[in-house]
């Protein structure tokens, strides 16, 4: 057994049923931010790429909505947590490290705080897993 797979089967069996709800926040706060983003494009083009219009910042936008949008709703009811996460890290680094930190790390900057509270929540259950309550173990159960 590998580390990996040492640190998955951690996570699995040292899960309390209380960081399901963590979970499911989490995963809700993910899709109404992907709607947030959906709902205001230009200003996601506007952090993502400045002012100009390219293709790279197009392809950034639209990978960021649609990974808040599903990853949300996927974290949230517990399918495929793990990839998820993994697929939400890249946006939340670039969220914390280069568009909220220009702003400054104040009292006042909401946004920097909100994206450093879900890392570090996106980092345990990335361990932690899906938990108890969650379709990926319900699949577990049913597949036996």
């Amino acid at each position: 057994m590998n580390m990996l797979h040492r640190i998955e089967h951690w996570g699995d069996t040292h899960h309390p049923a209380w960081t399901d709800a963590l979970r499911i926040m989490l995963g809700i706060i993910l899709f109404l931010k992907g709607i947030s983003f959906i709902s205001d494009t230009t200003y996601l083009s506007q952090l993502v790429g400045g002012t100009h219009f390219d293709l790279w910042s197009v392809m950034i936008v639209h990978y960021v909505a649609f990974a808040h949008l599903m990853g949300g709703f996927l974290i949230a009811i517990g399918c495929l947590t793990r990839l998820m996460i993994i697929l939400q890290l890249p946006i939340l680094v670039g969220a914390v490290f280069f568009v909220n930190i220009r702003q400054g790390f104040s009292p006042l900057n909401s946004e920097l705080w909100l994206s450093l509270v879900v890392l570090a929540l996106l980092l345990a259950f990335l361990v932690l897993g899906s938990g108890r309550f969650s379709m990926d173990e319900y699949m577990k159960q049913n597949a036996r």
